[in-house]
C-alpha cells in the first residue's frame, strides 16, 4: 500500500499510520519482533544469481529484510533496501499465501519487513524474490521522504541525517566512503609500523595548539577541566616513555570557535610522532598516504574535485613559505631584518597590518592573503616563521624559521608537521613565551603544562610530528563542498521553537 492511498483514510498521514499499528497489534501480535534471522542481505543475493537467466526461477528459498522505498499494483510489487542495497519483492496469489497478501494493505512506505520467498529473475531482468512469507519487522510512524529528489532543505538534511541518507544515495555514498578512508588511515599507519594509542580527552590544561577551548567541570574531582583540542602533549610523552618509536592516535578534537564550510567545533585528526626521524620523512609519509587512500577510494591518484582535476601523485610541490610570498608579492622577507621594516613593506604593499607583529606574522598573514588561494595541487609549504610555531626546530642558519610544513590542496591546510622541538630549556621558554602572549590576550584560563614539560626534561627523542585533517581530506576525496557533508551529525543550532 503506497502514501497515496492513504488519503482516503484520514488528511493525516501519521495518523493512518498509527490506525494501522492498532490493528496490526490486534491482529498478528508483535509488531516489533525481537528475532528475525535473514539469510543473506541483498548484494549477496544479487551477488550469487548475478548469472541468473531471463524469466528463470532458481528453485532456492532465502529470507531477506529491509525497508520499503516503492509499493506498486496494491503492493503486489515491493522494492525493499538494506544497508547493501534493494532487491524486489513479488506477492501474488500464485505464489504467496492468503496470510502474507492481507499484510499488504497494512505496509506503507518507510516500513520494515522481512520476506521468505524463491528467487527468480523477471523477463525485464530484475532480480526477484516471490513471497512465500511476509513478516512486519517495524511499522513506521511517518512518512518517507521523497526518494527520487531527496531533501531539498539542507538544515533538515544536516539536522535529520538518517532521512538524508535514507533519500540520498550521494549522502550514503559519501559516508561509507568515510568508513573506508578512516578505516584506510588506521591500516596505512599500522603496516608502517606505528603503534595506536588512546590518549585523554578531558585535560586539566589544554595545549598542543592555539585555539579556545570548550570547558567543563569533573564533579568528583571538583576540578574545571577541557575538551582536548589536540592529543600532541600526551603522544610526545608516549615516545618519552620508550613504548614505541612510531605513535598515532585518530582523534577527535574540540575548538570552541567559528563554524564555516571547512569548520566544526568537533572534527576528527590524526596525530602520530615517529622517533628519529625528521619533517622530510614526514612529507614522504603524507604523499604515501594520500595516494593510497586515493586509489582505494576512486582506484587511481587522479581524481575530481567540484570542477577541478585533483592528483595525489607524489612527489608533492615543496616551496618555502619566504620563497612563496616573494614570488608573489615580490617582498622578500629574509632581506628583511627587523620587526619594525617588515610591518613597512607589508603596509607599503598594500597589507593592513597590527602595530605589534612581528616579522613572522607579517610573513603568515601576507602568505596566508596572496599564496594559499593558488594553491590547487597537492603542495608541501615549508620553513614556516619561528614566532608562529613554538613546537619546531629550528632551520639550520636561519633562526627565524623552523623545520615545519604544512600540506595544501584546493587552497585548504590538510596537514601540518613539524622536526619536534625536543630541547627542554628551549622548550619551555617558548611555552612560556607563548603563554604571556596568550594572557595578554586574554586567554587567563591557559596555564603552563607542567606535567609535559617534566616529561621533556626527561628526554624526548628527536622525531617528525605530524597532524591530518581527517574531515578535510573526505571532503576532498568525496567532492563534498561542505565539511558538514562529511560529519554524521554536525554542530546545529538548537531548534527554534
Amino acid at each position: 500500500m503506497n502514501d497515496k492511498t492513504e488519503t482516503a483514510l484520514s488528511s493525516d498521514p501519521t495518523e493512518v499510520r498509527r490506525q494501522k499499528l492498532a490493528q496490526l497489534r490486534e491482529t498478528i501480535g508483535d509488531v516489533y519482533p525481537a528475532h528475525f534471522h535473514r539469510t543473506m542481505t541483498n548484494a549477496e543475493l544479487a551477488e550469487k544469481y548475478e548469472g541468473l537467466e531471463l524469466d528463470t526461477e532458481s528453485g532456492d528459498i532465502v529470507t531477506v529484510a529491509g525497508r520499503v522505498y516503492s509499493s506498486r499494483n496494491s503492493g503486489m510489487f515491493m522494492d525493499i533496501h538494506d544497508a547493501s542495497g534493494k532487491i524486489q519483492i513479488f506477492s501474488h496469489k500464485d505464489t504467496t499465501p492468503e496470510e502474507a497478501r492481507n499484510l499488504l494493505p497494512m505496509i506503507d512506505l518507510g516500513d520494515i519487513i522481512g520476506v521468505t520467498g524463491a528467487v527468480r529473475r523477471t523477463k525485464r531482468g530484475e532480480l526477484t524474490i516471490n513471497a512465500h512469507e511476509i513478516v512486519m519487522l517495524t511499522k513506521s510512524l511517518l512518512p518517507m521522504p521523497e526518494k527520487w529528489n531527496g531533501i531539498a532543505d539542507i538544515e533538515i538534511r544536516y539536522r535529520k541525517r538518517h532521512l538524508d541518507i535514507m533519500s540520498n544515495e550521494e549522502s550514503k555514498l559519501r559516508f561509507q566512503q568515510r568508513s573506508k578512508i578512516v578505516s584506510g588511515i588506521r591500516r596505512f599507519m599500522e603496516n608502517d609500523g606505528f603503534m595506536e594509542v588512546e590518549t585523554p580527552m578531558l585535560h586539566s590544561v589544554y595545549g598542543g595548539a592555539t585555539a579556545e577551548p570548550f570547558k567543563t567541570h569533573h564533579n568528583t574531582l571538583k576540578l574545571d577541566m577541557f575538551l582536548r583540542i589536540a592529543p600532541e602533549l600526551f603522544l610526545k610523552r608516549t615516545l618519552v616513555s620508550g613504548l614505541t618509536d612510531k605513535v598515532f592516535e585518530i582523534n577527535r578534537n574540540f575548538r570552541n570557535e567559528g563554524v564555516s564550510t571547512r569548520h566544526n567545533p568537533e572534527f576528527t585528526m590524526m596525530e602520530c610522532y615517529w622517533a628519529y626521524a625528521d619533517y622530510e620523512d614526514i612529507m614522504d609519509l603524507v604523499e604515501r598516504l594520500f595516494a593510497e587512500l586515493a586509489v582505494k577510494i576512486h582506484g587511481s591518484t587522479e581524481f575530481a574535485y567540484g570542477d577541478k582535476e585533483i592528483s595525489f601523485k607524489g612527489p608533492f610541490k615543496r616551496v618555502p613559505m619566504p620563497d612563496a610570498v616573494k614570488e608573489v608579492t615580490g617582498i622578500d622577507f629574509l632581506a628583511i631584518k627587523t620587526d619594525e621594516e617588515a610591518r613597512a613593506a607589508a603596509r607599503a604593499a598594500g597589507f593592513e597590518i597590527e602595530k605589534d607583529w612581528t616579522w613572522g606574522e607579517c610573513l603568515a598573514f601576507i602568505f596566508e592573503e596572496k599564496v594559499e588561494p593558488a594553491l590547487i595541487q597537492p603542495s608541501h609549504v615549508t620553513h614556516f616563521p619561528k614566532d608562529i610555531s613554538p613546537f619546531a626546530k629550528e632551520v639550520p642558519g636561519e633562526p627565524r624559521l623552523v623545520e615545519r610544513f604544512e600540506t595544501y590542496c584546493n587552497t585548504w591546510e590538510l596537514g601540518n608537521a613539524f622536526s619536534e622541538l625536543n630541547d627542554p630549556e628551549e622548550q619551555r621558554a617558548r611555552m612560556v613565551e607563548q603563554l604571556e602572549q596568550a594572557h595578554a590576550r586574554g586567554e587567563k584560563a591557559k596555564q603552563l603544562d607542567d606535567e609535559f614539560l617534566d616529561a621533556i626534561d626527561q628526554g624526548m627523542p628527536p622525531a617528525g610530528g605530524l597532524g591530518i585533517g581527517v574531515d578535510r581530506l573526505i571532503m576532498l576525496l568525496t567532492n563534498a563542498p561542505s565539511i558538514r557533508d562529511v560529519i554524521l551529525f554536525p554542530a546545529r543550532r538548537a531548534k527554534a521553537d
